[in-house]
């Protein structure tokens, strides 16, 4: 652990956690059930885009994305020949413009559905349009979605404090776990979403801080200006952002990583009640686009650096001749906590726990949020505040074991890069959602609302067997994360297939 004691690191975390309590502390002040869902519609715009930073970066980016930078691109032309061999270098920049594509759907096209239908949980848009069962259907595959999206980040953040903390120590994985979502369930049990928005901006700012300090360190390690890194890092195999000229088959294509981008943006985003939750806090409709807009210029900035630490870690790796691991989400903890000096190993915990819970944190409450409101029926049965505060605490308590179990089984997974195992995922639990939405926005058709479940369970099994045998079908060519619209599509089929023009009857 380099010249970092564990003291040190137990220290740091007490110290963070004393703050997040301190915030929480104020923030749930005569906090009820409303102010835990929606904080009462009180958030300041800026905030929201702020701390909604964090929560979509989370501990994957922090981790995963930089040594993703390093990881091998190799490409071959239809007749054999290999065509690249070099690193995906900055090619995720082209996920990121993809990004901003998608979020200027969500701003213009489904923030304005959910103020106008003043929903706490985006789901119900499903239940107005089509019946309950599409509301559950759509309210069900977030949840998965959710819950292995939150499993994987913690997982990343778990198995950095194991190694480099609770081993030396002595204690098992299963604590590390249990310990780290035992913390966010305290700050987060009563003052809900409220508490969020505040901590997620807290959070947003130390992680941010961590990767630009880090920066600057390798950078005077490198003996080099900022003039001189941004040159280092051109001329580097690392820098190859666009890739217009390795044809579909290639998963790093350009068109294929832009519309996977904005697709992948509409949907864990715009069509995620973890992400829209924040974003409907917001006092009115032109406060939340303001919010997406800020926040979307912000991330460019966000991934930029990510992308440039992750290509300084391995120019600084290979002038230091520092060996690590095959799993390259291992080089950023293996270079800040062993190679350089002790500050950065201190801020790099900051920053990884920051970007942990800033994601983990939001999810905890919008899975809560999610199960009370559309499966509880919070908002349509009469219960007394007591009531609706013991039950929601039940759920709170549910979602965290559900948590800790999912990640115990994510450490049997073997992967060299948690990001692209995570997208692969959402494309098959998200692809519903997208296609139930998809069709009741840009159609007027009614659906036999009982048929729903079983399309939107038959279209990723569809999507799944398909993408194992394109390259056999489709002449090499892999859907890679644009999986999501090929799922989405065959959903808005079937669901073409259950309806009509008029109102169907449900037997």
């Amino acid at each position: 652990m380099g010249n970092i004691s564990p003291t040190t690191i137990i220290s740091i975390i007490v110290l963070y956690f004393s703050l997040l309590m301190v915030v929480s502390w104020f923030t749930s002040r005569e906090a009820d059930t409303e102010t835990f869902f929606t904080a009462k519609r009180s958030s300041p715009w800026l905030l929201v885009a702020i701390g909604m930073i964090g929560a979509s970066l989370s501990g994957v980016t922090f981790i995963s994305l930089p040594g993703a930078v390093g990881a091998p691109h190799t490409y071959l032309s239809d007749s054999g020949d290999l065509l690249y061999n070099k690193n995906v270098g900055f090619s995720w920049m082209q996920m990121v413009i993809g990004f901003l594509i998608g979020y200027f759907v969500i701003a213009t096209v489904l923030l304005p559905i959910y103020y106008k239908l003043g929903v706490s949980t985006i789901y119900s848009y499903l239940g107005d349009r089509f019946g309950p069962q599409s509301h559950k259907t759509g309210s069900a595959f977030f949840i998965l979605s959710r819950v292995v999206g939150a499993a994987f980040r913690l997982f990343l953040v778990a198995i950095v404090l194991q190694e480099f903390l609770m081993d030396p120590l002595g204690v098992a994985f299963f604590w590390t776990v249990l310990i780290t979502i035992v913390l966010i369930w305290v700050y987060t049990f009563s003052g809900g979403i409220k508490t969020i928005v505040v901590t997620d901006t807290l959070q947003t700012v130390c992680m941010l801080g961590a990767v630009i300090m880090t920066i600057y360190y390798i950078m005077q390690g490198l003996n080099t200006d900022f003039s001189g890194m941004v040159d280092m890092i051109q001329e580097s195999q690392y820098s190859k952002m666009f890739y217009f000229d390795t044809g579909w088959v290639d998963p790093n294509n350009f068109y294929k990583q832009i519309i996977s981008g904005a697709l992948m943006a509409i949907v864990m985003t715009g069509l995620d009640q973890d992400m829209m939750q924040k974003n409907l806090t917001c006092k009115t409709l032109g406060e939340s686009q303001k919010n997406i807009f800020t926040f979307s210029f912000i991330l460019i900035f966000a991934n930029i650096l990510f992308l440039s630490l992750g290509a300084l870690l391995y120019i600084y790796a290979s002038k230091e001749g520092i060996e690590f691991t095959e799993v390259r989400d291992q080089i950023y903890p293996t270079i800040a906590l062993n190679h350089l000096p002790s500050i950065i190993g201190i801020v790099f915990i900051l920053g990884l726990i920051a970007a942990a819970y800033s994601s983990a944190d939001s999810a905890l409450t919008a899975l809560t949020t999610t199960f009370c409101l559309d499966f509880l029926d919070f908002g349509k049965k009469e219960r007394s505040e007591s009531l609706k505060r013991k039950t929601r605490l039940i759920v709170h308590v549910g979602f965290s074991l559900v948590l800790l179990v999912t990640i115990l089984l994510a450490k049997q997974l073997e992967e060299t890069s948690i990001i692209n195992q995570l997208f692969t995922f959402a494309g098959y639990t998200y692809g519903p959602i997208l296609g139930l939405f998809t069709f009741g926005i840009l159609t007027k058709r009614l659906i036999k609302d009982n048929l729903v479940i079983p399309i939107c369970i038959t279209a990723p099994i569809i999507s799944y067997f398909i993408n194992t045998n394109s390259v056999a079908w489709l002449g090499g060519f892999t859907f890679g994360h644009t999986i999501i619209a090929l799922n989405g599509f065959i959903t808005l089929i079937g669901l073409w297939f259950i309806s009509s023009s008029r109102e169907p009857k449900n037997d």
